[in-house]
């Protein structure tokens, strides 16, 4: 959300989006379609709405949170990647390719820690995703990195912007 005092005011209908949004969408063939209906609108009016507020940069995306484990998949890893700055956008374009890698991004280096490259790789085990990242290495020539497998998970929710 921008942050207030941009003038930009929000009407209710548009704290109502933006809540029902934050959360988790309907299963089906139509998602928005169920929630356009939940608030009172046609789909074709919901999402006017919606890619008026990406274009005003009032929501500037719109991401999915997903239950890795209820999905299926024991092991998560997240790896950080040392990759020269020339190299990052052919190199996380392959990496991102691949499909056991739900996020790619870069972030800045520190001279505490190079890394500036991260993908978080999914599996049914450890050694599954290691060996996706050994297929990544071998893709990318990329040889120095970090694996941080996740021991255990504190929250995965969708963050809300207004109160209820």
């Amino acid at each position: 959300m921008k942050p207030s005092g941009d003038g930009m005011e929000l009407s209710e209908l548009d704290r109502k989006i933006v809540n029902r949004l934050s959360g988790d969408l309907p299963d089906g063939m139509s998602p928005f379609a169920t929630v356009a209906r939940e608030l009172g609108l046609g789909e074709a009016e919901l999402l006017e709405k919606v890619t008026g507020y990406a274009n005003t940069g009032i929501m500037r995306r719109f991401g999915a949170i997903v239950a890795h484990r209820r999905g299926g998949y024991a092991a998560n890893a997240l790896v950080a990647w040392v990759v020269p700055d020339d190299k990052v956008a052919g190199v996380a374009h392959v990496m991102s390719d691949q499909d056991e890698v739900s996020h790619c991004y870069e972030r800045l280096r520190y001279r505490q820690w190079r890394y500036n490259i991260y993908t978080m790789i999914h599996g049914q085990s450890r050694d599954d995703c290691l060996k996706v990242v050994e297929r990544i290495a071998a893709r990318t020539g990329r040889r120095d990195y970090r694996v941080l497998f996740t021991v255990r998970e504190f929250k995965k929710e969708s963050v809300r912007y207004f109160d209820r």
